[in-house]
């Protein structure tokens, strides 16, 4: 049978870890608030105007709002082509058309990821929701799969 002292040394080896454990927690939650993830569903019916395609598609982002780096993986299928180009657009409302905020690399394919430090305008027009992600085809040369990108978390 452990002794007081020993006792009471277990107990505050058990608190000390606890504590330890809690404070390096809330580090880490700390670390990662400057992460703000974003997603969209790319679709012909959130085009301006609207078309008809068959294409689905996603788009899943993560911008750090301390170093402006947005990072992003898209992917589509079913277009009734292939893909001349794709961009993520801004700033602009729901419904709204506007110019080419950042473009994807090329060549196109249909599972595409990418990165690039963002101006603070831009960050802040994503943030506010003002982006959208477009991917273009020959038959559908305004776009032909759309989707705002929203904030996930």
């Amino acid at each position: 049978m452990p002794s007081r002292r020993q006792t009471t040394r277990y107990v505050f080896l058990g608190i000390a870890a606890v504590s330890i454990a809690a404070l390096s927690g809330c580090g880490l939650m700390n670390r990662q608030s400057n992460l703000v993830a974003f997603t969209t569903q790319l679709r012909g019916a959130n085009e301006v105007p609207a078309n008809t395609s068959p294409g689905i598609g996603s788009v899943d982002a993560v911008l750090n709002k301390d170093t402006n780096l947005f990072r992003w993986k898209a992917n589509y299928s079913g277009l009734t082509g292939p893909a001349t180009a794709a961009h993520f657009h801004g700033p602009a409302a729901i419904g709204a058309n506007a110019g080419v905020a950042l473009p994807w690399p090329m060549p196109m394919r249909p599972s595409m990821e990418g990165s690039a430090t963002l101006t603070p305008a831009q960050a802040a027009d994503l943030m506010a929701g003002r982006w959208y992600a477009n991917v273009h085809t020959a038959a559908h040369p305004g776009g032909e799969l759309r989707g705002q990108m929203i904030v996930r978390n």
